[in-house]
């Protein structure tokens, strides 16, 4: 079954309710009798693992199925700046 959240308009105490998806939605607070709305609420369902991102899917253009992988340059990018500077400095 699944919970519902509802968060009462008069005292704004929140209320979770386990509850069937055919059952009416509670109306009234039953701390203080005020008037109840339901509240959408993160999810505990995760996606986790291989095959749920875009880089996981077969390369459409090879037809191969091994994952598309990101190519990472920036280290290398920086690295190579560093060992410039280096030796600008140390030739001046």
């Amino acid at each position: 079954m699944p919970i519902y959240e509802y968060e009462c308009i008069k005292c704004g105490h929140v209320h979770e309710i386990m509850q069937k998806m055919s059952d009416k939605p509670l109306s009234k607070c039953p701390q203080c009798t005020g008037k109840l709305q339901k509240i959408i609420s993160h999810s505990a369902f995760h996606l986790k693992g291989s095959g749920w991102y875009v880089t996981d899917y077969a390369n459409k253009s090879g037809g191969s199925s091994e994952p598309v992988k990101k190519k990472n340059n920036d280290s290398t990018d920086t690295s190579s700046k560093i060992k410039e500077n280096a030796k600008a400095t140390a030739s001046e």
